[in-house]
This record gives structure tokens, C-alpha cells and sequence, in this order.
């Protein structure tokens, strides 16, 4: 090739990230696979935690073997692989791009519980008063708001389910946040207890 036709012929630019779209047995597999060619990869998930169908399953077809114990390894490896990011309780938005090259939007849902704090000891979810249907086991049973779907779940965090203001706060004629007061109180941090009262009360009693 010339010096002119290096000039004009335009360079391919490298990207170095990859997004998985999908934490089921597939996308584990498949971040696994391209955070070991040397990218970055940012696995996106739409639940609290990866491991999709497969997570739900006892034994699998034809071998009969153990799914947890299959996926154990892969899951230990997800979690400690440097080169993977981890993103639950997000979805896709928006794809733009082309092939090699392409910009995805992402939102992202809160957790409510900080990952890098949360030890997953549980303690948590034994005072939790509130019961909801287990999506994961198939609504066959009750959880806590406050939970993790399996005991080996990745990220190991808990995470909480919020669908409604509490009772206390519908009841309040005047929209107090009674339970985030009362969170406050119980933490000693006075001063920010009386601004969630201030805040739609200006005048309290």
C-alpha cells in the first residue's frame, strides 16, 4: 500500500467492551468466553441476580445432573472475573450502532441494598415483616420483601422489592414518610428525622 492510500483509506477503530444481554446459563457462558479473549464485558440482567431458568432447576435433562453444581463453578469464575461487570435490575433501552460498533442505553432499577456493604449474613430478611409471592419458585411459596433468590446467587447482596409506598405513608393525610422518620430516629440522626416531616408538613404539631 502507497503512503497516499494509507492516507485516504480510513482505519478501523477497536472497541474494547462487550455487552451480554441476558445472566441465564447462555450469558454466563458466552461473558466467560469474551472477558477470556482479553475485553471488557458488562453483563446485563434483568433480575436481582444471574443465573436464569437454569438456577430454578434441580436436575437437567439428559444426564440428570446437578444444576447448582454445574453452574457453581461458572458462577465463582462470573463473579471474581476482572475483565466482568456485573448489572442486575437493569434492561435495555435502547440498541443504536452497527456491527462491532454498537451504543446501548441501559436503566437501571435500585436495589436498595449497597453491594459492596451487604455481607449476605441474612440477618435482614429474618425481621422483615413483609410477605410476597416467590416469583422465583414459581409463586409456590412466600419470601420476604427483602431477599435473595438462592443461597449461591451472584451478586451474593440482597435486594429488596418496593411496589408501594408504605400504609403508614398512604394513610397520612399529609404524605409523611412515617417509616423513613422512624429509620432515622432509630440511627439517632435527629436533625434529618425532622426534614422528612418538613418536607411536605412545614407546620408540625
Amino acid at each position: 500500500m502507497s503512503q497516499q492510500e494509507s492516507k485516504t483509506t480510513p482505519q478501523k477503530r477497536k472497541v474494547g467492551a462487550v455487552t451480554v444481554i441476558g445472566g441465564g446459563i447462555g450469558g454466563i457462558q458466552a461473558a466467560l468466553d469474551v472477558a477470556n479473549s482479553g475485553f471488557k464485558v458488562y453483563l446485563v440482567e434483568e433480575e436481582s441476580s444471574v443465573g436464569g431458568v437454569m438456577a430454578q432447576l434441580d436436575k437437567t435433562f439428559p444426564t440428570n445432573d446437578c444444576s447448582s453444581c454445574m453452574m457453581g463453578p461458572k458462577l465463582v469464575e462470573l463473579a471474581t472475573h476482572r475483565n466482568i461487570e456485573i448489572l442486575t435490575r437493569t434492561k435495555v433501552e435502547k440498541i443504536e450502532g452497527e456491527a462491532g460498533d454498537f451504543r446501548v442505553t441501559i436503566r437501571k432499577q435500585p436495589r436498595y441494598v449497597l453491594t459492596d456493604r451487604c455481607t449476605g449474613c441474612g440477618e435482614c430478611e429474618k425481621v422483615c415483616p413483609i410477605d410476597v409471592p416467590a416469583d422465583f419458585d414459581m409463586n409456590l411459596k412466600q419470601r420476604k420483601a427483602i431477599f435473595r433468590h438462592y443461597p449461591q446467587a451472584v451478586p451474593g447482596a440482597f435486594a429488596i422489592d418496593k411496589l408501594d409506598r408504605s400504609p403508614c405513608t398512604n394513610a397520612c393525610p399529609n404524605q409523611v414518610n412515617a417509616h423513613g422518620y422512624v429509620a432515622l430516629i432509630a440511627q439517632e440522626r435527629y436533625e434529618d428525622a425532622m426534614q422528612v416531616i418538613l418536607r411536605t408538613l412545614p407546620l408540625p404539631g
